[in-house]
This record gives C-alpha cells, structure tokens and sequence, in this order.
C-alpha cells in the first residue's frame, strides 16, 4: 500500500477500493467504437524510431475571427471531452485543432517511449505544423496544463497565448517530499482500474464531492478502454505518463511565460491532496487558490479567474460559467 502514495498527486483515477463488477461498453485499443463530436483526421509521423498516429479534431468556424485555439486534454480525459468548448469556441469564430496525444485515447499507444513534456510538445507543433498553423492560443487542463506551458515555453513565438484549467505542475511533489513511485508498480496498479475507480476518484478530485449524469459519459471512456483489447497498453503507458508527470513540474520556470497568460481554477480542486498522504505532507499539497496566485504573481502577463465552488473540472462542472470567463478572457484582436 506505501506505493500507491503518489498516485493522487499524479490525477490517476486509482485510489478508490478494489476493483468491483463492472459492466459497461469495451472499446478498442485506439478507442475504436467511440464516437467523437466532430470528423477525426490523423497526423502520421515517426518518432523515437517508430510509427505514430495522432488523431485530432480541426473544427472550423463559420465566421473566421483569425485565431486558432489549440486544446490539449488532461491525463484521464481525450479531446472528445472538450465537445462543448469546441461548439463555444467555434461559435465565437476561432478554429479549434484538438489532439489526442501519443499514448492516450484515439492515439498510438507505443510499447517503449520517452515520455517528456517537450516530446509530447513537439509532436503538437509538428501536427500545427503539417496543417499551416504557426501562432495560436495554446489551452491545456490538468495534465494538459503541464504540456501546454511547456508547449509556450519551447515555443514562445508560436504561442500567442497560454491558457492553462487546473494545470497540474503547480508544485514539485518531489520537492514536498513525496516518495516516487516505480512505473511497474504503477502499471500492476493501471490494470485494477474499473468505472467504479475512476468515478470514485472524479467525484471527490474533480467535482468537490458531488455527481451528476453528465459527469458520467467520460467515466465510460476511459473504463471501456480498460474493458477492451487494449487494456495492457493503456495501463503501460499510463503509468508511463503518470511518471512524467511526477518528474517534470513546471512551478519552477513561470517567470521565463513573457506571453499573455489566463489561468481559470476551480477552488475546490482536491488533486494531491489524497489521505493515503501522511497528514505532515498533505497539509503543503495542492492548495489550488494559493497555487495559482503564487503562479499568477509570477507570471509576467497572467490574468487570474477563479470558481470558488468548482473543482479540478470547471469546464464540466459548470459549462456556462467557464466558457464566459473563457471568452471574456480570450485575445480576440
């Protein structure tokens, strides 16, 4: 039980009781049978001596504004879950590009990789790349916050702006003192994932302790890829990525963000701050308020907003809220 310690800090959906029945839809290893919002298009490159495919969504408006808003998913999430932002965003005429990253959801799920935040950023600006793009306004949300600031970081003159929900990284759970945890153990415990596992763990991280039925179309995506044929090399690189996570925190380099910054936080956000943490140790970890005005404090250009009853998930909990903060929020000139 001392190794699933870290799990918390690291958004995996893994701390809840032991697996249990758990009937529902089994997809495949690329998710095949999943249906996204919009047509999927794949980018087709070769990295680290081997094949990927990335599937992404490039949505355009009807009325043009000029932008082009890149979203990049969290770790228990895929960028179908961004369905409602796409409609908003596209509405208010920018073009949306949504990837699934390598290792996650419609995406190669490779049997070795170097996972890094700058891989996983260089095979979005090489997709941004393929398709003309060479500025946008790069938006991430939890594990995506991380890879989007590492994106704008790499690549400063191709971000016009940085938009970061609930980013993990805020803090350096190492640093705090929590021991790390072996990416084979992570695996054995990535295979004990079921519905009743990650909903546990979204009810009290991601939506401060409540549930309702929308919440629960992105429980059975992620648990149908653990159902299906793919459910070894979903565990793999999950704990792979999990690993990355743990290892790669941004909170040390913000001051070096010279481009505007907008930072949307749900208060309530619980991520790391598990009781399976011993009680000397939680008490320093992920307070989401006072990481995010230390953030925005350090931040050149940053506007701060904050939900004070939302969680890890604001764009979930509450839609309307959001994506008028959103808006309201973006560049549009």
């Amino acid at each position: 039980m001392r190794q699933l310690l870290v799990f918390a800090l690291i958004a995996l959906p893994l701390l809840a009781a032991p697996a249990r029945a758990d009937d529902g839809p089994a997809y495949g290893p690329m998710l095949e049978g999943y249906d996204y919002p919009h047509p999927l298009s794949h980018y087709r490159f070769e990295s680290q001596g081997a094949a990927m495919d990335m599937a992404y969504m490039d949505v355009k408006p009807a009325k043009p504004n000029g932008h082009v808003v890149v979203l990049l998913h969290g770790k228990n999430f895929c960028a179908a879950t961004w369905g409602v932002t796409i409609q908003v965003l596209t509405g208010a005429g920018y073009r949306v590009v949504a990837p699934d990253q390598v290792g996650f959801c419609k995406s190669t799920k490779p049997a070795h990789y170097q996972y890094s935040f700058e891989q996983l950023a260089a095979n979005t600006h090489a997709l941004l790349d393929s398709l003309g793009i060479s500025r946008a306004i790069i938006m991430g949300h939890s594990m995506g916050g991380m890879l989007a600031t590492r994106y704008a970081l790499t690549y400063p003159g191709g971000t016009e702006q940085l938009v970061s929900v609930n980013p993990l990284g805020l803090e350096d759970a190492r640093a705090k003192g929590v021991p790390p945890t072996g990416v084979d153990q992570l695996y054995q415990t990535a295979l004990k994932t079921t519905a009743d596992s990650i909903r546990d763990y979204e009810r009290t991280v991601y939506y401060a302790g409540t549930w309702k039925p929308d919440y629960e179309p992105w429980v059975q995506m992620q648990a149908g890829m653990y159902r299906g044929p793919g459910r070894e090399a979903m565990a793999w690189n999950s704990a792979l990525t999990s690993e990355m996570i743990y290892t790669q925190p941004v909170v040390h380099e913000l001051e070096r963000l010279t481009m505007p910054v907008l930072l949307l936080i749900g208060d309530k956000d619980t991520t790391g701050r598990s009781n399976a943490v011993p009680p000397q140790i939680r008490a320093t970890l992920g307070n989401f308020p006072v990481m995010a005005k230390e953030a925005a404090a350090r931040i050149a250009h940053a506007k701060l907003v904050e939900f004070p009853d939302l969680g890890h998930s604001p764009q979930i909990q509450d839609p309307a809220a959001f994506h008028k903060a959103l808006l309201e929020g973006l560049i549009k000139s």
